[in-house]
């Protein structure tokens, strides 16, 4: 009988040769750069090949040994084995606590722009435990618009840089959103902290009182007054605690210039008031930040003034000193304003160089 025709059976050991040959060019790369070969990358290649299934996540992680001859690991041996290969089934790109170098950034934006013979569809990349530099930024930023990817991580990565990338309000207020409202969140809890202790040394301190009162006839130096004495000692001692890092999502450093945050371009006002909410939670609230540049945004006056209010209660709260540089376009009055409350040395500018001083914000 003739054999019906069907669609053709994919071969068995089909991901597994693949993923073999895949491990090879890997491990020789890493060889030639003098790089280590990354233990999750082994790791998951080597559990594919047992399932015979093809690897869609790649995590490239340090390798952790007690022997100081061991290479670090680095990125663009990965990156070279993907094109050699032309690997195309990656969807998900981690890259965690490695040191990236500018050769590396440059073969990751080629990697993701989709303007070369074969194409990699990585749709998620991750970036963590390591600080990103401007150039660094900069040439991702550049990559970006050319890519598939819909999903960016920089955890624990304190430097966002994000000048001239036209985000306008709804792409700055989807950056903003989950950072503010964390933020937001966290310094809520610890105003009604602070509070609470506040209540609770005031009685303390009542309690103090009531207790000097009475006992004012008695020795100072009695056995009792000293005991007390000590262990008051003993539990100022015992409170100190070792501070650790605390939690994300957080920035220390925002540089949105000139990425056209106005009212122009199909925006609307409302898109601007939901921007300045969200960049005054962070500057309220965030003990974190302490750089913000969004010059070149044509703000106005009213969110100029509710930027300047954040900053008031900021100083207020005895919070850590921030830098901020916004447009010119604003009331001269505004402008000095907002200058006076991020500035520690205003007063000492004011005095010798008052005439530069609507210039010095720009400048910093």
């Amino acid at each position: 009988m003739p054999k019906l025709k069907g669609k053709p059976k994919p071969k068995a050991g089909l991901a597994m040769n693949i993923l073999e040959k895949f491990l090879q060019t890997y491990e020789k790369h890493c060889t030639a750069s003098q790089s280590c070969v990354s233990p999750t990358i082994k790791q998951d290649l080597q559990q594919c090949v047992t399932n015979d299934m093809f690897i869609t996540k790649f995590v490239l992680t340090n390798v952790e040994s007690l022997s100081r001859n061991v290479h670090p690991v680095y990125l663009t041996p990965l990156l070279r084995t993907i094109r050699d290969e032309r690997y195309r089934r990656g969807k998900e790109l981690c890259i965690c606590g490695i040191n990236l170098y500018p050769q590396d950034i440059a073969n990751l934006a080629i990697l993701l722009e989709l303007d070369g013979r074969t194409i990699y569809p990585f749709s998620k990349l991750e970036i963590t435990h390591h600080v990103l530099d401007l150039w660094s930024m900069e040439r991702l930023g550049m990559a970006l618009p050319y890519s598939r990817l819909s999903s960016l991580v920089l955890d624990y990565s304190n430097n966002l840089f994000l000048n001239g990338n036209h985000l306008q309000c709804l792409g700055a207020i989807e950056l903003l959103r989950p950072i503010a409202e964390f933020e937001e969140s966290i310094g809520q809890v610890k105003k009604a902290n602070a509070q609470l202790s506040l209540e609770a040394a005031n009685k303390d301190a009542d309690l103090h009182s009531e207790v000097a009162n009475l006992n004012t006839t008695s020795k100072t130096n009695s056995p009792t007054t000293m005991e007390n004495s000590r262990k008051k000692k003993k539990w100022k001692v015992s409170k100190k605690k070792s501070k650790k890092p605390d939690p994300g999502p957080w920035l220390a450093r925002l540089h949105l210039a000139d990425n056209a945050i106005d009212g122009r371009f199909r925006q609307t006002e409302e898109n601007l008031r939901e921007f300045v909410q969200l960049l005054t939670s962070l500057i309220r609230y965030s003990d974190h930040l302490v750089e913000v540049d969004i010059d070149g945004n044509a703000i106005g006056e009213q969110s100029a003034i509710n930027i300047l209010e954040a900053l008031k209660d900021r100083k207020k709260d005895k919070m850590p000193h921030i830098n901020i540089e916004v447009t010119p376009q604003m009331s001269s009055v505004t402008f000095r304003e907002i200058f006076k409350n991020c500035s520690k040395t205003a007063k000492k500018r004011k005095k010798k160089n008052s005439h530069l001083q609507p210039f010095l914000l720009a400048a910093s």
